[in-house]
């Protein structure tokens, strides 16, 4: 529906049919219900008699497409005597002005409620036929269509099966999502009543792609592995002879422990009724996704490889187990009711017992090569599920986007871009590199002048001055059902299918380009580190036995002086770390008190700028909504703000404290090694320096945990980029936002008017403010209700800066501490040893640093052959 083309004329016309002042209050359901009521009243009266039946098909309709309590059951009761007063069913100049902005599905699915009309009393009478027509004649809809229509309603068989199945794809509900659920139930409610749409023959061959490149990947992550396997054996060798340090066999565990987990996680997201689960059908090749025409994502779904076909349920109680289901569980656990999905979506989804469901498949061909798929729940309807997908974010390595070619890139979808932009860590003048743009439906846009169009929005919005996305065949438009249906027939020359094996190949090329090669170049770093800690070590071996390097009486206490000095560092650090975490603590409370305390006034005074495309009179519940999500917005970006600005500068300040006697104790270890070095002929300086980065190298430490991290990253926003502030406050708003606290508010608004809608009716300015008013109570109620927890949240969050950065630097002093170690045990061994048994564990060494050098070509030449 073009929105643009309501004129003033169609708001004046449904003004004089209902008897009310409609102004900007016109939304596409009133419109709707407006032409519907019109052409049904018209069909009625089209034979002259209006039968009990066809009374009752109109109380009917109506009473199956407005939920109970809605405003739109009152105002069609009054379009219904509207119409009949004023004969509107007769004036096709207001028929036409009714319907001049709805699209093609629209104008179908209306004139299929009035074959329905047609029917009700047992047969289509030909004035009523001829009534439809005339009416679809001025909508300019396809005479095979009303073939279709009147011979389903009749119970006559079909020929044209062409005809039924552009019947039903034009009405099928999820193209209406993007308008409002009554036209889902009104689509949903002709489809049922239509005979069922032509299947083609499946084929069993279910090629999307093979995945050369992936493949190609995962052997060279493979052989790296072999590689840790064969240095794993020298340095347990070499730490059972008490040459190497066991800290080395730990490093090389975290590495080969990360080249056999899955590498690649890619995320499916974006708002409902865009085709998720049909996409995840097309890249897996089979239908084993829940679709439905209404929201069905209620958890995470996470496709994975496995060896057998199963299906497991993860529950959000740590105490019960995870149990194994069957796929015909799975369909409608992996969704949310249809009640919830077209009603109180919020309960149904917070009621929910299940966390997440894994899915494995043996044949699932992306999936084996080392991908990981996440079905996340629909983005930006109810805080549950967005707060599932946050959560989803943190751990994707690509994100697809998915909007509808119908209705592309809206308002909220940019947005969502926006926020998932912000979620990936890229600056808002820098696009990301991981989000991949898929427009949806494009088989259902029947003009090229319409693709031509959508092309040109999608690039103008995403490529801007402020980029969303950054790379190379970022942008795809595809049709997933069609994708789907080519796969499961067979038919690999469809340019759909081609269409879509070239947005796979772009997600694999970024995989192993991209993020694969990253991947592989840190691990090799992190194994040349390893091999070049382990010859040092050897190296100083060596000169221990061959007496360059000598550890004298003398030089022992002064040692033993150096470990427990290196020790009292760490303790000292500790007690600084955690006196400043206290104090970092107790200046949050404080200004935590502060903020709370002018909260109110303030989220009250942005209400004023609070806007919605709903009105007053036909729409309260959706006006409300609209607010009620404003509000959120409101108090989740205060909450931001004041962590990201006063929290930040607080922890700031104080780690700042923290760091930098950390960077003084390392530097003054550092220089007593390098004394030792001058005096003994011994490197640990060196040994502490390739330690200590092997401790925050990205191939295999912690990812960032090591004491090279810095402060920066808390300046760059590092400090809440994991924290979920948002994520608390939608968790302790997530009822906020839903039909039952909405009811209330407008319970409450229409009480103190006296009862009934009578409220509504008044000004709509001073209606819009009680409503915000009320809005904002409400709202904050429900926060301090929560705000405890969501300070928590801030509270840990702190805790967990400080003692990352605490085990950091005590991991360090560990290691100081086991190089010390190291050469005392070394040098008594060597005290302890013959000649004869210093030759042989020179052999020894030899023997193994030779084997060392080998890995290290082994690495060279895996290297040479993944970039060849």
């Amino acid at each position: 529906m073009n929105k643009s083309l309501i004129t003033p004329q169609t708001v004046e016309l449904v003004s004089r049919m209902t008897g009310q002042k409609c102004q900007e209050d016109l939304s596409p359901p009133a419109l709707f219900l407006a032409a519907l009521v019109t052409v049904l009243v018209g069909v009625m009266y089209a034979d002259g008699t209006v039968s009990a039946e066809e009374a009752q098909r109109l109380r009917t309709t109506l009473t199956e497409l407005i939920p109970p309590n809605n405003s739109l059951r009152q105002l069609a009761m009054l379009m219904v005597k509207g119409v009949k007063e004023h004969q509107f069913y007769k004036k096709l100049p207001e028929i036409l002005a009714l319907t001049e902005c709805f699209a093609e599905e629209e104008k179908l699915l209306l004139i299929s409620f009035g074959y329905q009309m047609s029917a009700a009393d047992g047969t289509i009478d030909k004035r009523e036929k001829q009534y439809l027509k005339i009416i679809a004649n001025l909508l300019g809809i396809d005479g095979q269509y009303l073939i279709v229509l009147s011979a389903s309603f009749s119970s006559q068989s079909i020929g044209d099966t062409a005809a039924l199945a552009e019947v039903h794809s034009l009405l099928d509900p999820a193209q209406f999502q993007s308008l409002d659920s009554l036209f889902v139930r009104a689509a949903s409610h002709i489809i049922e009543h239509l005979p069922a749409k032509p299947k083609p023959q499946v084929n069993q061959k279910h090629y999307v792609s093979e995945y050369q490149e992936l493949k190609k990947f995962q052997e060279y992550r493979q052989q790296l592995n072999a590689v840790c396997d064969r240095l794993n054996q020298i340095l347990t060798d070499g730490h059972e002879r008490a040459v190497l340090t066991d800290i080395l066999t730990v490093k090389i565990k975290d590495t080969s422990d990360k080249l056999r987990s899955p590498c690649f996680r890619i995320a499916v997201v974006g708002e409902f009724s865009k085709g998720k689960s049909t996409l995840l059908n097309a890249l897996l090749g089979e239908e084993i996704q829940p679709v439905r025409d209404i929201p069905c994502s209620g958890t995470v779904t996470i496709l994975k490889y496995g060896a057998q076909r199963r299906v497991i349920c993860r529950y959000k109680d740590k105490n019960r187990l995870e149990e194994e289901i069957s796929p015909e569980q799975y369909q409608e656990k992996a969704s949310i009711s249809e009640e919830a999905a077209l009603g109180s979506a919020e309960d149904g989804l917070a009621n929910s017992e299940i966390a997440e469901i894994v899915f494995e498949h043996p044949e699932l061909e992306l999936c084996r090569n080392g991908v990981e798929i996440i079905d996340s729940p629909g983005l930006n309807e109810v805080a549950e599920r967005t707060l599932v997908t946050e959560q989803v974010l943190k751990t994707a390595d690509a994100v697809i986007f998915l909007t509808s070619a119908q209705n592309t890139l809206t308002e909220k979808e940019r947005e969502l871009l926006l926020y998932l932009k912000k979620e990936l860590n890229y600056a808002p003048d820098e696009g990301a590199k991981n989000i991949f743009i898929v427009v949806n439906f494009f088989d259902l846009l029947r003009r090229e002048e319409s693709r031509k169009q959508v092309r040109q929005r999608v690039e103008k919005i995403v490529n801007g001055t402020n980029p969303i996305i950054n790379g190379e065949n970022r942008i795809h438009f595809i049709s997933a059902q069609s994708t789907l249906d080519a796969i499961l027939e067979g038919r690999e020359n469809d340019d759909y299918l081609k269409a879509f094996q070239a947005f796979t190949s772009s997600i694999e090329k970024f995989l192993t380009v991209e993020r694969g090669s990253i991947s592989i170049q840190q691990s090799v770093a992190g194994l040349k580190q390893i091999i070049d800690i382990s010859c040092d070590e050897l190296n100083q071996k060596e000169e221990i036995l061959t007496g360059k390097l000598t550890l004298f009486q003398q030089d022992k206490p002064k040692i033993f002086e150096q470990m427990a000095e290196v020790s009292g560092r760490d303790v000292k650090l500790r007690l600084l770390g955690e006196a400043l975490m206290q104090q970092s603590l107790e200046e949050t409370i404080e200004s935590w008190s502060e903020w709370v305390e002018g909260l109110g006034e303030r989220l009250l005074s942005k209400s004023e700028y609070w806007t919605s495309e709903h009105g007053h009179i036909m729409s309260q519940d959706k006006l409300t909504k609209d607010y009620a999500n404003k509000f959120v917005d409101d108090i989740t970006q205060e909450i931001e703000n004041w962590g990201n600005q006063k929290v930040q500068a607080i922890v700031q300040q104080n780690m700042a404290f923290l760091e930098n006697q950390v960077k003084d104790d390392i530097s003054a270890i550092r220089q007593d090694f390098e004394k030792f070095d001058k005096q003994l002929n011994s490197n640990l300086a060196s040994q502490f320096n390739n330690l200590t980065i092997a401790g925050n190298f990205g191939g295999i430490g912690t990812s960032g945990s090591g004491i090279a991290s810095s402060i920066s990253e808390i300046e760059d926003g590092g400090l809440f980029g994991g924290l979920g502030i948002g994520a608390a406050v939608g968790a302790a708003l997530i009822f906020f936002t839903g039909l039952g606290f909405i009811g209330v508010i407008l319970g409450a608004l229409a009480a103190g008017a006296g009862g009934g809608l009578g409220w509504s009716w008044l000004d709509g300015d001073s209606v819009k403010a009680q409503i915000k008013q009320k809005v904002c109570e409400l709202g904050l109620e429900k926060f301090n209700e929560s705000a405890e927890s969501i300070f928590g949240k801030i509270h840990d969050k702190i805790i967990a800066i400080f003692e990352e950065k605490l085990d950091a630097s005590s991991g360090v002093m560990k290691n100081a501490v086991l190089e010390l170690e190291n050469l005392l045990e070394q040098q008594e061994r060597r005290d302890r040893q013959s000649q004869q048994e210093c030759d042989a564990e020179k052999v020894w060494i030899e023997k193994k640093r030779q084997e060392l050098l080998q890995v290290e070509k082994q690495i060279e030449a895996i290297v040479n052959q993944s970039v060849a």
